[in-house]
């Protein structure tokens, strides 16, 4: 089996949105959609991104499973925030782009975040699945459907 996954790791497709976001709003912001004080809402919701994504890492390398991108994991996580989405860690940094989007109030940075969403599905999520599908077959196909606490099997922890 290919298990290439892209040169270019996640969190620099975040932070090249990131920049991307500033300097769209900083050189071509299209309106203000939000004004002080409500744009440090976005502060919030970032700090929340960065924990989910931060936090779901940690989780996965504190059950022995290696959490980077291409790498074959050991077990199914379906419980933390597993249990409610497949990929938090990417969840987290489309959020923490959110806040940014939020925080920077103007409509031009909002055109980053599907395009990110998108790099990263197309290029890691539906490439991870595929594995993981390959990997661990039935129970990862159950994972998928259940996404429920309680769900056991050999390869499925936590």
């Amino acid at each position: 089996m290919n298990t290439s996954i892209p040169l270019i790791p996640p969190p620099i497709y975040f932070l090249i949105g990131l920049i991307a976001m500033i300097l769209l709003s900083s050189f071509v912001p299209i309106g203000r959609w939000l004004h002080f004080p409500w744009r440090y809402i976005g502060i919030i919701i970032i700090v929340l991104g960065f924990s989910l994504s931060l936090g779901s890492g940690i989780f996965f390398r504190k059950l022995g499973t290696n959490p980077r991108p291409g790498t074959r994991a050991t077990l199914i996580v379906a419980k933390g925030p597993f249990k409610y989405t497949r990929n938090p860690m990417y969840l987290g940094l489309i959020t923490m782009l959110i806040g940014t989007s939020i925080l920077l109030g103007t409509f031009s940075p909002l055109i980053v975040i599907p395009i990110i969403f998108l790099i990263l599905h197309t290029q890691f999520v539906l490439r991870e699945e595929k594995w993981m599908a390959e990997w661990f077959g039935e129970p990862y196909l159950e994972y998928k459907k259940k996404h429920q606490d309680g769900y056991s099997s050999k390869n499925v922890c936590c």
